[in-house]
């Protein structure tokens, strides 16, 4: 076993008698996983999974307090003992791996959902969601007393199903952030006015825990800091948590965003990294019991031992790098930080599907989410086999990486000169270089397990038959259309004016194979990286660039990922053009007619070149059956889709195999 590099992120640290065997943790997240409200097979084998990947402490999913806290349809059931079994075969599980675990109860206050909760939200002063367009409803002084003894139940409930403590929230500018802030808590009872009145509700719920839960039992406080001029400041914090610092609380985790930055809550690229060590270091200076926790933006060990060793904070909570890699913890204690597969800090599985809420996963790791049917990412020993993979993208990638974690003999086939296809074009545009570091990951471990990887080498059919190997794994992707179809204009197969020339795809502009002038009309159909990264590129490049979609505004798609608003904000400080709800009606060769989707009419735009990042269609060069060989069609060549979808099929026939 090679010697840990990161001696402060692998070192052990007590919390109320319970030692804690490095110091990360797996933070809570709405995992959305409950089976109608309670605990089932996959909240549990997801959980699971994170503690035999070596994390010293879980903090499992927000369980609402109260009935009027219900925030998302996968939300475990409020004020109900029901919860209490399912979560005690959790907790039983998880402990037995030598690994912490706390629940952490929230209240969002008065930024609810209707939709979710069919109850009024309560809050301190009815001031109107941040979450919805709904306002909220002022609670009385006995609904105050309501919510805290419901808090205090729900840590009992917590106990009973076996957590070690109780981790209380107030991040997001909810229900107890909302009593702290003087802009949310206008109240003149006890609840309000004064920092101690302000403070009082938390006060009395960490000390009421206390005495309801016994001195063994973890109790601590999550909070987030987001710049707004009416919320609080880092040094009111520090202020506020001073007044809880009374050796009761033991540990405080600082998270980063809230409900009026909400692109923060879950940072994707477009932000930076250790975004909290602002505040922690801060709080670090003045609480002298407390334990310190930061997140947001802490995606590698390197990050975490970074802050910990310039003692910015006591603990880090690493979220999606878990999610990404379940044995981040155990792989650094180890010292193999290499063969950590890294986050790409995309959100397109995990907070972008939590955003419609379905139940997480991600788009390097298809197992999170299906650890109960699939085993987790680990991998049982296969009938020993030859598989050849043609194709070097995220489908053939991940099917042979996967396929060589069971024992089989692999080779992998690509035609260009590098591995990644398609993804790693998204690697080149703006921020998004983590796409590449996956890449190199893949590399190292074909190299660590033996998988035979061939460049610069197309096979034919006959290739193919002559190859040794009798399962054949298809993966050769997808290719740009090519006609100028839009779907908005379906009876339009070929785009007027396309064989002019200058017209071209997004993977030409960005492979740098487009000869383009000054000015670039890039139409962008699918509304997701494909088109807004490439024009991102394009303006980065020096092109004055006119963004036409026929969606009612750039980067839908990638809304639900939380990147869209800094990504047009940085569009549009480079100088791009939005056109929305429009389409391309003819390309002149030298500019282009838009037609509104709305009104019908048409304009002429200047233009020397014209991008089109519409739909591909499947490439796929071999006959439906080859004799002697098994053939599997998996990624791209199968159907067009988003990465996430092609890593899932590698990895799911490698399973099958």
């Amino acid at each position: 076993m090679n010697k840990p590099a990161h001696k402060h992120l692998t070192s052990p640290l007590t919390l109320r008698g319970h030692r804690l065997k490095n110091r990360i943790v797996f933070g809570a997240h709405t995992a959305n996983m409950s089976d109608l409200g309670l605990p089932g097979p996959r909240a549990k084998a997801y959980w699971l999974e994170r503690a035999k990947g070596g994390a010293a402490m879980i903090v499992t999913e927000p369980v609402p307090a109260h009935r009027t806290g219900v925030l998302t349809r996968g939300n475990y059931r409020p004020e109900d003992d029901a919860i209490i079994a399912g979560f005690r075969e959790v907790t039983e599980a998880v402990k037995a791996e030598g690994c912490v675990i706390l629940q952490q109860i929230y209240h969002i206050g008065a930024h609810g959902d209707s939709d979710l909760s069919f109850a009024p939200h309560w809050s301190p002063s009815g001031l109107p969601s941040y979450h919805d367009s709904d306002g909220s409803h002022e609670m009385t002084g006995a609904e105050v007393e309501e919510l805290l003894e419901a808090h205090v139940a729900a840590a009992i409930r917590a106990q009973a199903a076996g957590f070690q403590g109780v981790e209380l929230w107030a991040a997001y500018h909810s229900l107890i952030d909302q009593f702290w802030t003087p802009w949310s808590n206008r109240r003149t009872d006890q609840w309000g006015g004064s920092l101690e009145n302000r403070t009082r509700f938390s006060r009395e719920l960490i000390a009421r825990v206390r005495a309801a839960c016994g001195p063994a039992f973890i109790i601590g406080l999550a909070i987030s800091w987001q710049e707004s001029p009416v919320l609080l400041s880092m040094e009111e914090f520090c202020d506020i948590i001073a007044l809880h610092d009374d050796g009761e609380l033991d540990y405080v985790t600082v998270g980063f965003g809230g409900y009026m930055d909400f692109e923060g809550i879950i940072p994707p690229f477009t932000h930076g990294e250790k975004l909290t060590t602002g505040l922690t270091a801060r709080l670090k200076a003045v609480v002298k019991h407390a334990k310190i926790t930061s997140e947001a933006g802490i995606r590698t060990p390197d990050n975490a031992e970074t802050l910990l060793a310039a003692g910015e904070a006591d603990l880090v909570s690493i979220v999606r790098g878990q999610i990404a890699d379940p044995f981040l913890a155990a792989k650094t204690m180890e010292g193999r930080a290499e063969d950590i597969r890294g986050c790409l800090s995309c959100n397109q599985m995990c907070w972008g599907r939590r955003s419609r809420d379905y139940w997480i996963s991600c788009l390097i790791n298809p197992s999170a989410g299906r650890e109960w049917e699939w085993g987790g990412d680990r991998f049982t020993p296969a009938t020993p086999r030859k598989v050849l993979v043609i194709g070097a993208g995220p489908a053939g990638l991940e099917a042979a990486r996967a396929c060589a974690e069971r024992g089989m003999q692999v080779e992998i086939v690509e035609a260009l000169p590098q591995v990644g296809g398609q993804f790693r074009l998204a690697g080149m545009q703006p921020r998004r270089a983590q796409v590449l570091d996956l890449l190199d990951w893949y590399e190292r471990q074909f190299t660590r397990l033996g998988v035979h990887l061939r460049l610069n080498t197309f096979l034919d059919a006959a290739d193919i038959a002559a190859h040794p190997a009798e399962t054949v794994v298809i993966a050769t992707g997808s290719l740009p259309e090519g006609t100028g179809f839009q779907r908005w204009n379906p009876g339009q197969a070929q785009l007027p004016g396309v064989a002019l020339g200058q017209v071209w795809s997004p993977e030409e502009v960005m492979r740098r194979e487009a000869r383009l002038g000054d000015t670039v009309v890039l139409y962008d159909e699918g509304s997701n990286w494909r088109g807004v990264g490439t024009s991102w590129a394009l303006a980065e490049r020096g092109h004055k660039v006119i963004h036409v979609t026929p969606e009612p505004f750039i980067g839908r798609e990638i809304a639900r990922t939380a990147a869209d608003q800094a990504t047009r904000r940085r569009l549009a400080q480079l100088g791009v053009e939005f056109v929305t709800e429009t389409g391309v009606a003819e390309w002149h060769g030298n500019g282009a007619t838009l037609r509104s989707l709305l009104t019908g009419a048409t304009r002429q735009v200047a233009a020397s070149s014209l991008v089109m990042a519409t739909s591909n269609r499947a490439f796929d060069p071999f006959p439906l059956e080859i004799a002697g060989k098994t053939l599997h069609r998996i990624g791209d060549c199968a159907a067009p889709r988003l990465a996430a979808y092609a890593f899932h099929d590698g990895r799911k026939l490698a399973l099958a195999l």
